[in-house]
């Protein structure tokens, strides 16, 4: 039996950060040059950005806090705590989000209680805390404590992969398992004020969100649209390991975002696509755009744009990832969940729809995953399968 992602759901906190209003508040901040200026509004207004969400509250233009840590409203500067403070502040505010998308992900999942839940796998790299993430999901649903629970942490935007690939394994090793797969990130904790390029990219793109999802292969009825993990594949690049890091730092954590990655990844996309393809004799060689759907982490306007021109595909199939950068911001690891939602939404066709997906992070490492969106009346997923992939998979 091939796992099956189930349900997949999302969660964001309630500041919303406009983004020509956050470009104003950080272009007018003390100590930036006329370079550093133009470079804010620049990086701001290319974001392709529209809205983020911050589960910092103060961060709002609107606060009204008596003793800021993050932002002071009376001259519109901001502050740069400790990574002690920003932590505290992980481990307060992540908890609900991690908790209520898991919540949303259990109830959406047609055949599964919260009793079925036998892993839980957690992923962020904005904070740390101990008893962690896990353990609070266990406790905040009350899941069996024997539930088995593992946390990947500080892996960087593409971890949802790993994520996922870890409960495929899970449940294809066990047919009774059922994963819950939670993915929550805190950027806005580390945005600072900087003259650096690295550091004003990042301001203009990171944001808040949760995502979770349901993965296992029981054979369970459905009356919505689910994905088959068919399979994963993991490359480095043979360049770009000081593009893109991601350091702790005094101040909180420190992302490194070159301006050079949209043309590493534009170099090797292909390389790092082979792989994956070649498990798949009706995708092997054909066009990239003959898949129907592309769930691309959006790390940035022109990650897309380079995506989209290299592989040729269409405005529609970059439509998903574009929708959620525009919406959302860069929320790290959670940001390709967001993407898969929206093309598990999109209307169902007569037939099962195969998705390519891929997410970039440290090192340059390019995560991919070749899935299969099976349509309600299809049949079951066993016989997706064999009509999609044949016996072979």
């Amino acid at each position: 039996m091939t796992a099956t992602l189930r349900s997949l759901e999302t969660a964001i906190p309630s500041t919303v950060l406009v983004q020509p209003e956050v470009r104003d508040v950080f272009a007018e901040q003390p100590g930036l040059t006329r370079l550093g200026q133009r470079l804010v509004r620049t990086s701001f207004d290319q974001s392709g950005i529209e809205t983020r969400y911050s589960a910092v509250e103060e961060l709002s233009l609107t606060s009204t806090a008596e003793n800021p840590l993050f932002f002071n409203p009376a001259d519109r500067t901001i502050l740069s705590p400790s990574t002690r403070v920003r932590n505290e502040i992980f481990a307060e505010q992540a908890t609900p989000l991690f908790i209520e998308a898991a919540r949303k992900a259990i109830e959406a999942c047609e055949g599964i209680e919260a009793s079925d839940i036998t892993h839980v796998i957690t992923v962020s790299c904005t904070g740390f805390f101990n008893p962690g993430p896990d353990y609070k999901i266990v406790r905040g649903l009350n899941l069996n404590p024997s539930v088995q629970r593992s946390h990947l942490g500080f892996m960087g935007c593409y971890a949802a992969f790993p994520a996922l690939r870890t409960a495929k394994a899970f449940s294809e090793a066990d047919p009774d398992a059922v994963v819950l797969v939670v993915s929550a990130e805190l950027c806005s904790l580390h945005v600072r004020t900087s003259n650096d390029p690295d550091t004003i990219v990042g301001s203009s793109l990171f944001a808040d969100g949760a995502a979770a999802a349901i993965v296992t292969s029981r054979e369970i009825e459905s009356n919505q649209p689910t994905i088959r993990l068919d399979h994963f594949e993991t490359t480095l690049t043979p360049v770009g390991e000081e593009s893109m890091a991601w350091n702790i730092g005094d101040e909180g954590f420190e992302m490194v975002l070159g301006t050079y990655v949209p043309h590493i990844i534009d170099e090797n996309i292909i390389g790092a696509l082979e792989p994956l393809l070649a498990h798949d004799p009706s995708v092997n060689g054909k066009p990239y755009s003959d898949i129907t759907h592309w769930g691309i982490h959006p790390g940035g306007r022109s990650i897309l744009d380079k995506v989209e021109a290299k592989l040729g595909l269409s405005e529609e199939q970059l439509r998903p990832a574009r929708e959620t950068l525009r919406n959302y911001g860069n929320m790290s690891s959670a940001t390709v969940m967001f993407v898969l939602k929206h093309i598990m939404e999109l209307d169902a066709g007569q037939e099962n729809e195969r998705i390519c997906s891929m997410a970039f992070g440290p090192g340059l490492t390019v995560e991919t995953g070749l899935f299969t969106k099976v349509s309600p009346g299809t049949g079951s997923q066993s016989e997706a399968t064999r009509k999609l992939t044949g016996a072979g998979v």
